[in-house]
């Protein structure tokens, strides 16, 4: 089984290396696995797609009768699946409750509230210790958090209250 890499006083756990940095050691690269799809179960998948597309700059390249996915220039995929329009999220259930998506600078994050404002009917701006969050819902209602700058950019020092309360 693997442990959780220890940190000491002079190397922080939330330090990270610069995408062109030699890892320091015996020559293993420290990074992990990156995350590359989020799967969602949503009532509507068209509607979720336009949403979806539209928020986070990303274009659909399969669409079936129940599931799109969406790829956005990064490579990052969103799966979108239709269960239903009766279908449940109980919150405080085991699984991911959230994902908060990073935009890629300040005119992305504006651009980002314009698009929640305009098709979210609850938006909300929080600034965190030099970073700041916007939630919004999406069309099922469920919490859609962008966040700027990213945690790659600035170190999140402590776990956001709204979060784990």
């Amino acid at each position: 089984m693997a442990h959780p890499r220890e940190t000491t006083p002079s190397q922080p756990h939330h330090a990270r290396l610069p995408a062109n940095a030699e890892p320091a050691g015996n020559g293993a690269d420290t990074r992990g696995p990156q995350l590359a799809s989020v799967v969602l179960f949503v009532h509507d998948h068209d509607e979720s797609a336009d949403f979806y597309g539209d928020l986070l700059n990303m274009e659909v390249t399969v669409r079936t009768a129940t599931a799109a996915l969406l790829v956005g220039p990064g490579g990052f995929q969103v799966y979108l699946r239709s269960v239903g329009p009766n279908a449940s999220h109980p919150v405080g259930h085991v699984g991911a409750q959230y994902v908060i998506w990073t935009a890629d600078g300040p005119d992305d994050f504006q651009r980002c509230e314009r698009v929640l404002r305009a098709r979210s009917d609850h938006v909300s701006t929080r600034p965190g210790e030099g970073f700041t969050v916007i939630e919004g819902r999406d069309p099922n209602g469920l919490p859609v958090l962008v966040a700027y700058p990213g945690p790659d950019e600035v170190a999140r020092p402590e776990i956001i209250a709204r979060y784990y309360v």
